[in-house]
């Protein structure tokens, strides 16, 4: 049988690996959508949409850092 502190330390990991999928979903998307939206406005192809899934790639995983410090107690 399982402990509650064994139990807190799972629940706490399973938000972990939930929210990195989130934060990645939506870090993509909103460049994504973001970088159409300017592209579909000036004209261009995929000038903006590529540059920006590469910028909200890059915040993914800053973004991943960070909650992976915050629940881990890093400094």
């Amino acid at each position: 049988m399982l402990s509650k502190e064994d139990l807190k330390e799972i629940l706490k990991m399973l938000t972990l690996v939930s929210q990195i999928g989130l934060i990645m979903i939506i870090s993509i998307g909103i460049g994504f959508f973001g970088g159409r939206f300017i592209d579909r406005a000036l004209g261009f192809e995929f000038v903006f949409t590529g540059l920006f899934i590469v910028l909200g790639i890059g915040a993914g995983f800053w973004n991943i850092y960070r909650s992976i410090a915050d629940i881990l107690d890093w400094d």
